[in-house]
């Protein structure tokens, strides 16, 4: 039976350990699932033969909870979590989270914030002389300097914040291998600079070989401009083919970014899968209520990984990549037949996906010999003439996934693109995803409707969705089932004026729906929309965007999408009012919201939108 790595010198001492080669530091609980990054990295180390420890949410007031495996021989390897520390502390509003679903009992409290830089400092503290390698999705996407939201400042790297040695970027499993041999091999850490997918400092300006140069760091300081030429440089060079050497300057400091190594093959991908993980939370979490994020993974398959849909909200692209990269079906009927053995399985397979749930092989042929286009998207604007575009191999391993003895369904939860999905001739995948993979509703993500938004978002344009949805009821119809989509709405994206919030907000009228969830865009390191976000310009043309950045209205777009809602009604008069609609404001079938709330309305100032208005009054004064 497999069991979890130490988490203490009793552990240690029952497997027969004096000194282990290795500390996991995390921001998460320990869970010892291949959901998990820690659990991932911990086992694939295990598998090599190192003795490895993890500490998880050790307390940063001071050294205790850093020493409590003693020091390791060959290093400390830190990551925050899953999410990174500030998103996964505070809302986009800048507001505190009271919950953590990656903590004991879902409740915060239990990690700082920018925790790889605190736990690195403690880690100092106790001792100086180990090195520090930094992974997970926080140091990855914050590898060079980069705009935070959270301070509206543009940040050093983190490698530098941190004080630590190295950084991995990108999943990290072969890169953690290959550091792990070199410390062995008795290789100070200073002088790992050869391995791809990593970062490392350097005050010797000859050690990078034929680097691209970076804008220096004191001049994205002072110039948006040049902060968005280095982003671009960066963004084009992301492939393990066509990536260049990367060099960013800090006075007579040098950040130095290896290319990217190359995607995981599907037997290295099974290979990981296959480790002993318990699939659950450590048993010392159990008083304390659990670990609520093992819910919904705990009998879900990560069928994938990398993304090359390249939204341009979304940090995919600069942490897995966009190679996607798939394991065999054998594998995951594997893994599934393990879970559907235990106890607490109800015959429902929560999830079969990855970041996209039905990209299951590269984006096209040429891809595997000369990487992918540095100046084109695989499905925007229109998808590429050759984009392979198949659904055969995904609808063979659900069929077979749902062949297993004991499963009664299987759902897919990850996101689907739509835009892939109907670009496919073929309608066998589409009729048994709605006649077998959905529960009433399948959530979608055409995340806007106005043609200039989605053009900053890098989302299809308005009529894919649309022909989209057509298609989705035709089939559900000749399948005789009511089923209903369940579209997710970006409010305040980069680009969207009041006009385009306006236009959605007709655009839902029109359809009678009124989303239960608005996510207001969430400017996080490694995007290309936070570059725009910061600098208000497209770093791919230098021309001028739009950027809604006042609380006030980005409140207005959000409250703009629910306009039913009571308590938003003062939002979206002002609105209305400022961008000229007032002819919205009314009695009629095409109007939002009706002109005689305004005078009670107002004289009560006790809405939620009164109370935003007056908010954003006391922080102008």
């Amino acid at each position: 039976m497999a069991k979890f790595l130490p988490i203490n010198k009793d552990d240690m001492k029952e497997r027969g350990w004096d000194q282990l080669d290795f500390v996991l530091v995390s921001g998460d609980a320990y869970v010892d699932h291949p959901s998990f990054g820690v659990a991932v990295i911990g086992r694939v180390l295990e598998n090599r033969g190192y003795k490895v420890g993890i500490i998880a949410q050790p307390s940063w007031q001071n050294v205790d909870d850093f020493k409590v495996l003693g020091k390791p021989r060959l290093g400390f390897l830190v990551t925050s979590g899953n999410i990174d520390s500030m998103v996964n502390h505070y809302t986009v509003a800048k507001k505190k989270r009271n919950d953590d679903l990656y903590s004991p009992g879902g409740k915060s409290g239990y990690r700082p914030d920018r925790a790889s830089i605190v736990y690195s400092h403690r880690i100092k503290e106790a001792y100086k002389d180990v090195p520090i390698i930094l992974g997970g999705i926080e140091a990855s996407l914050r590898r060079f300097a980069h705009y935070d939201y959270w301070s509206d400042k543009v940040r050093r790297s983190i490698l530098l914040d941190a004080k630590a040695d190295l950084i991995i970027y990108g999943m990290g499993e072969r890169q953690v291998v290959e550091i792990a041999e070199a410390l062995e091999s008795g290789i100070p850490v200073h002088e790992i600079t050869f391995i791809k997918g990593t970062v490392y400092k350097t005050k010797d300006k000859d050690r990078p070989y034929e680097p691209l140069i970076l804008p220096p760091y004191d001049e994205i300081l002072k110039s948006k401009k040049r902060y968005a030429e280095s982003f671009l440089l960066q963004y084009k060079n992301i492939d393990s083919i066509t990536g260049k050497q990367l060099v960013e300057t800090y006075g007579s400091h040098y950040v130095v970014q290896n290319p990217p190594h190359e995607p995981m093959t599907q037997s290295e991908l099974d290979d990981i899968y296959s480790l002993p993980y318990t699939r659950a939370y450590h048993p010392i979490y159990e008083k304390m209520g659990g670990i609520p994020a093992i819910k919904e993974v705990k009998f879900s398959l990560i069928s994938n990984r990398g993304c090359f849909g390249n939204c341009n909200f979304c940090a995919l692209t600069f942490h897995q990549g966009r190679v996607v990269q798939s394991r065999s079906h054998q594998s995951i009927l594997n893994e599934a037949e393990k879970f559907v053995q235990e106890p607490d399985f109800k015959g429902y397979i929560h999830d079969v996906g990855g970041p996209t749930a039905n990209f299951r092989h590269r984006a096209c042929e040429k891809q595997e010999k000369y990487g992918i286009c540095k100046d084109k998207q695989c499905l925007f604007p229109k998808p590429c003439k050759q984009l392979k575009i198949d659904h055969q191999d995904y609808l063979g391993l659900l069929r077979n996934l749902r062949e297993l003895p004991n499963v009664k369904k299987v759902f897919i939860r990850s996101g689907l693109r739509y835009d892939y999905l109907i670009h496919d001739k073929n309608d066998q995948f589409f009729r048994e995803l709605c006649q077998h993979h959905i529960s009433g509703q399948l959530k979608v993500a055409p995340e806007h409707i106005s043609s200039q938004v989605l053009n900053k978002m890098g989302k299809p344009e308005r009529k894919v969705y649309e022909g989209f949805v057509r298609k989705y009821h035709k089939i559900n119809e000749n399948l005789g089932k009511k089923q209903f989509l369940v579209p997710y709405f970006m409010s305040s994206h980069p680009g969207s004026t009041l006009k385009d919030a306006i236009e959605l907000a007709e655009y839902l009228r029109d359809l009678g729906y009124m989303p239960e969830q608005v996510q207001d865009f969430y400017p996080t390191p490694g995007t290309l929309s936070t570059c725009m976000y910061y600098t208000e310009l497209d770093p791919r043309t230098m021309e001028k965007v739009y950027v809604p950045k006042s609380a006030h209205e980005k409140a207005m777009q959000r409250a703009l999408i629910q306009y039913r809602k009571p308590q938003n009604y003062n939002l979206v008069y002002e609105a209305l009012v400022k961008a000229g609609r007032k002819d919205l404001i009314g009695f009629g079938k095409k109007c939002l919201i009706r002109p005689s709330n305004v005078g009670t309305s107002l004289k009560a100032n006790k809405t939620k939108g009164n109370r935003t208005i007056r908010n954003h009054k006391r922080k102008k004064q």
